[in-house]
């Protein structure tokens, strides 16, 4: 039987933190909101770089039209803050390798007929050639993407690798197979209104945590920063107290306690709880320079080290997916590759490098991969009061911000003794 409690502990206050305190506050729970960090947003913060005299994000991060957590957590802190994106799913693409660019042009509708016509589709396929989309949305548990489909081709190479290798952070055919249906079966089947790409402009903090952590300090629940979580004591089957790096906080026999800390960190702190142990990184590099008059938003880029191309009106960013590879090389000489490879792509010449800075996230998200992806732990925990939320809790995505909000919202349902509307409690 549910149980609902009458005030909460968030720890964390990443994406999935901020939405179960919000969710809570607006219930009326008395809400504690902490994290080890300076600032809020996790791996989705923003901050002043000194080196580049510009506020960036860590890293470059997408929303899809059709999210709907994003769209409910928007809402109700009020963001009005406009998501950037074209109207429609167009996906603009420059192969460096051969000089070719194309535009992947989605169909509003969920009857896929934009693969019937040649301009919309991947140059030099035939509407045949996506056939095995449909084959990969049957994807079973413990499949990679690779053994449900032929990872090769002209749309494997030129669409759904680069495509997937952005979504799933990890090579595209070891992955889940599950975890590509299920986004699969929220975007490209229901058509491109829903596919069309959301970014946020100016920054990740002004779109999603600033205006989270000021609705939320409106009413009565300000961000601890800078408290770090040592342990959590337990008496019996319950979390009876959190132990901080400057003391021991009692928790009420009324109170929950909702755990929205990384994997590894959480695996620490709950005593025999599985969760995923294999990680990929994620390399964004940031250059201060406006891009040039009529440059696409987000830019897909083959033969090269960059992977995607975002322009902002300030600065040019650059998103390397499954970048373990890179983690240990020199800052420099990677920003001297990547530059290159931008000025290729922008039709910039022969520039020259502008300020930069390289963000390395080592552990940015679980390995997508069906190992990993089984040791995803369900959101209720062996202690009554303790619930985890967090982009590597078993939503059913893979480590997204979509992933994340629903996972703050369903850990914030399970505190509150209501029904889930997304993934599992158990």
């Amino acid at each position: 039987m549910s149980v609902a409690f009458a005030r909460a502990h968030v720890v964390g206050a990443g994406l999935a933190g901020l939405n179960a305190a919000t969710l809570l506050a607006q219930a009326g729970l008395p809400v504690s909101l902490s994290d080890s960090a300076a600032r809020a947003g996790g791996r989705c913060r923003s901050y002043f770089d000194p080196s580049l005299g510009l506020t960036i994000d860590n890293g470059n991060h997408l929303v899809l039209a059709s999210n709907p957590a994003v769209k409910a957590f928007r809402a109700r802190i009020g963001a009005d803050e406009p998501l950037a994106g074209p109207p429609h799913a167009d996906f603009a693409f420059a192969d460096l390798s051969t000089g070719e660019r194309w535009q992947l042009r989605l169909n509003d509708g969920p009857v896929p007929w934009w693969v019937a016509v040649p301009s919309r589709r991947v140059p030099g396929t035939r509407m045949a050639d996506y056939l095995p989309l449909g084959k990969l949305l049957l994807g079973r548990a413990g499949q990679t993407i690779g053994q449900v489909i032929r990872a090769q081709g002209p749309v494997w190479d030129r669409m759904l690798a680069p495509v997937m290798l952005a979504v799933l952070n990890t090579d595209p055919a070891a992955s889940s197979a599950v975890l590509a249906a299920n986004v699969l079966k929220e975007t490209l089947a229901k058509g491109g209104l829903a596919s069309a790409p959301r970014i946020a402009k100016p920054t990740l903090g002004a779109a999603f945590i600033d205006p989270a952590v000021d609705w939320l300090a409106a009413r009565g629940c300000p961000l601890a920063t800078g408290r770090r979580l040592k342990a959590i004591r337990f008496d019996g089957d319950r979390a009876a107290a959190l132990v901080w790096a400057d003391g021991e906080e009692a928790v009420a026999p009324d109170a929950a306690v909702v755990l929205a800390v990384p994997a590894w960190v959480a695996g620490d702190l709950v005593p025999g709880l599985t969760v995923p142990d294999d990680h990929r990184a994620i390399v964004n590099a940031h250059f201060a320079v406006a891009p040039p008059p009529g440059a696409p938003e987000m830019l897909g880029v083959l033969g090269a080290t960059a992977e995607w191309i975002f322009t902002h009106p300030d600065r040019i960013s650059v998103t390397i997916s499954a970048a373990d590879r890179l983690v240990d090389a020199p800052r420099e000489a990677l920003a001297r590759t990547i530059w290159g490879e931008i000025t290729a792509a922008l039709g910039l010449g022969d520039a020259a490098m502008p300020p930069w800075q390289i963000v390395k996230e080592k552990r940015a998200t679980f390995a997508a991969t069906p190992a990993q992806d089984a040791r995803r732990p369900g959101q209720r925990t062996a202690y009554t009061n303790l619930f985890l939320a967090g982009d590597w809790v078993q939503t059913g995505l893979p480590a997204t911000i979509e992933g994340a909000l629903r996972s703050g919202d369903s850990a914030a349902r399970l505190v509150l003794g209501q029904s889930l509307v997304y993934g599992r409690g158990a």
